[in-house]
């Protein structure tokens, strides 16, 4: 059986694509089933700033790729990932940007009937716009729970319409876009990027950019406290350890009552707070006017009638006093009576 050679146009369009291949850092492989031809021409256009795409059959596909691998090592793992109606991109931006950015070109669409859905459809109990008509039985039709309440269209109770995987038949579909409910995600969907050699799949590059960011603040602050608590010593843990040095030589300056011109200061609040609670265990004779105004909390010339207060309460101590050495002398006189 004689072998026949592929049409000139296929191998030109296999040697240009690797040639394209062979001069972008980064090459992407997108599946744009299902994505309409107008809103496919639309996103093209929305990404040519930095991103080229091609559409091509995929036995042109994989062969291009694997030619290609004889320069770009690793490029032919990217094989597996053709499936379906795929484009090839060919981007500067690095395979998560890239990701992220076809993502964003993904929009919610009304089934017609006939597609998987990509999730369960379930549908929540609660009011319809929707005044009495024909469209209580279309809903109903396609097992929707509608009443009419108080003249009104209602959904009676939550119900599962279609399970994820499962076929939306026309019925559902009909409702569901009735009820401005859409069930289709419809976008690039990037399968797979090479770089540097390394093949990143879908699974890798659908992180969340700020739990990872968190993570790394995380990382960052540990790192930080362990360096200053192991005293290690780089550009970033510089000034907490100086900061840390500091502190701890100025609370052993004051515990150990050692001055300087930092530690002088604390030292005198320091013995004054001292000798106010020594102050508080003294007798008020003790005492001078200062102490006695500190611990009353009035100046040492104060007013007449603070002056007043304390010449009251030294009379009152006096009379104490006098009344207990008086009951002292009377006591030894009823004992010198007693035993003559």
């Amino acid at each position: 059986m004689e072998e026949h050679e592929p049409a000139k146009w296929k191998t030109e369009l296999v040697d240009d694509m690797i040639k394209s291949m062979d001069k972008s850092p980064v090459i992407g492989l997108v599946s744009v089933s299902g994505v309409p031809g107008p809103q496919l021409q639309k996103m093209r256009a929305k990404l040519r700033a930095h991103i080229t795409m091609r559409v091509m059959k995929n036995t042109l596909l994989e062969i291009a790729l694997k030619k290609s691998a004889d320069k770009k090592k690793g490029l032919d793992q990217m094989v597996p990932s053709i499936e379906g109606q795929m484009a090839i991109l060919l981007s500067d931006y690095n395979p998560f940007k890239l990701y992220r950015l076809l993502s964003d070109t993904k929009t919610k669409m009304p089934a017609k009937g006939g597609e998987i859905a990509p999730t369960d459809i379930e549908i929540k109990a609660g009011d319809t716009p929707f005044k009495p008509g024909p469209i209580v039985g279309d809903l109903q039709k396609a097992g929707i729970p509608a009443a009419i309440e108080q003249g009104k269209v209602i959904i009676k109770k939550d119900k599962l319409l279609v399970k994820q995987g499962a076929v939306i038949s026309k019925e559902i579909a009909h409702a569901l876009t009735k009820l401005e409910i859409y069930p289709l995600t419809v976008g690039l969907d990037l399968k797979a990027a090479y770089e540097d050699g390394i093949v990143f799949q879908s699974s890798t590059l659908a992180i969340d950019p700020l739990e990872y960011v968190g993570m790394l603040q995380n990382g960052a602050r540990s790192a930080l406290n362990l360096s200053v608590f192991a005293s290690i010593t780089n550009e970033i843990s510089i000034r907490p350890l100086l900061a840390k040095a500091h502190m701890n030589a100025l609370s052993l300056a004051i515990n150990s009552e050692y001055p300087t011109t930092e530690s002088i200061k604390l030292l005198i609040s320091k013995a004054n707070a001292q000798s106010l609670a020594l102050a508080t265990r003294l007798p008020a004779e003790a005492l001078d006017d200062d102490a006695k105004a500190r611990l009353t909390q009035t100046p040492p010339s104060g007013g007449a009638e603070g002056g007043g207060g304390a010449e009251k309460q030294e009379e009152k101590k006096e009379e104490k006093k006098e009344e207990k050495k008086v009951t002292e002398e009377e006591a030894a006189a009823g004992l010198s009576a007693l035993f003559g």
